[in-house]
């Protein structure tokens, strides 16, 4: 396990926090020309954390490292996850689980209504199975209090059973160690940034749980960085998230031991996307994820990256032709499996 990480003394307490290797390497930041011809001539780049390497990728290996880290420490040997249905954190989290020797529980919530069958067999919950994970069920998508607590009865029942479960939580108020992965991302990216002497406007991510967007923003600000973050809301409205972005920038600072150093105009939020709602899809969100692939190869979801597309695409539209984006993909590549039929019925494929 790596417990040290190459970042500058001045995120304090960094070196203290143990991290498990899951990331491959560092991700690719690749230019997207078609799509930004598509958009009128603003530059637009993409960041590959579709690419982090262990099965299918995505932006929560970078936080996987950080819990489980906490959980070879505790001496775990099973890891308790609480997400949706096509959670792609809950499908890393068996694989990370998996990959560190540990077994892994997963309780998925009724967060989209649907009874397609895709959806609740095929993409996250057919890799799920896939791992071995034991899987449950929790009625109310909305309330994540209480499916928290559901798992923490869970993890008792193991205990009593004679294993050492480490939960994941879902809800704020715990530390967001999740989030620190997405600091580690903030150097990451400056440097491939400074490496082509380029200069960026403002980054487009998606905005749920508030882990990478947060862990993001407090990166670029801890490095004195001053770029523009706006997160593209996914799940709830920009009200609600601002809120959730504060809690988790303020809880990196209190891991790190650092003052805050986010301020009320860098949280930066886009809920005009989010219609109707979490896991459900728009016009604009098909568009994005018509575009992405066939002008640049991309393959976007309709939870996640395909709303924040949707939002880095409305931006572009509108701005000079001398204007650089970077989107950063989060992935999401199994999910779109298992939203087949709803693609295919918004686009009106053959």
């Amino acid at each position: 396990m790596n417990t040290k990480i190459d970042l500058p003394t001045g995120l304090g307490a960094f070196a203290e926090l143990p991290r498990a290797s899951l990331v491959s390497g560092r991700t690719a930041l690749e230019p997207m020309p078609n799509l930004a011809a598509e958009c009128g001539g603003a530059r637009l780049f993409v960041k590959r954390d579709d690419c982090t390497g262990l099965a299918f990728g995505g932006n929560k290996v970078r936080q996987l490292e950080f819990y489980l880290g906490e959980a070879i420490v505790q001496g775990a040997d099973t890891v308790l996850i609480t997400s949706a249905v096509q959670s792609n954190f809950v499908r890393l989290a068996a694989a990370a689980a998996r990959k560190l020797g540990m077994d892994c529980h997963i309780q998925l919530e009724e967060r989209v209504p649907t009874e397609d069958p895709l959806y609740r067999q095929s993409g996250n919950v057919f890799l799920d199975k896939l791992f071995g994970a034991t899987l449950y069920s929790y009625p109310d998508g909305e309330d994540e209090a209480g499916a928290d607590r559901r798992v923490r009865e869970i993890a008792v029942e193991l205990e009593d059973a004679g294993r050492k479960p480490y939960i994941i939580p879902l809800a704020p108020g715990h530390p967001p160690l999740g989030a620190l992965g997405y600091v580690v991302a903030a150097k990451e990216l400056l440097n491939q940034l400074a490496e082509r002497n380029l200069g960026v406007d403002e980054i487009f991510v998606a905005s749920g749980s508030g882990a990478t967007h947060g862990g993001l923003l407090f990166g670029l600000r801890a490095l004195g960085s001053a770029i523009p973050v706006t997160g593209i809301c996914v799940r709830r409205d920009a009200v609600k998230q601002k809120e959730r972005i504060r809690r988790t920038c303020d809880g990196i600072a209190g891991l790190l031991k650092l003052d805050p150093v986010i301020g009320e105009d860098d949280i930066r939020l886009n809920d005009d996307f989010l219609p109707p709602g979490y896991g459900r899809i728009n016009d604009a969100t098909s568009e994005a994820i018509l575009l992405g692939a066939r002008k640049e190869g991309l393959i976007l979801d309709p939870v996640y990256t395909g709303k924040a597309m949707a939002g880095c695409i409305h931006h572009a539209r509108a701005a000079s032709d001398d204007a650089s984006f970077v989107f950063v993909h989060t992935g999401g590549t199994p999910a779109l499996f298992a939203y087949q039929g709803m693609i295919e019925q918004s686009l009106r494929l053959p």
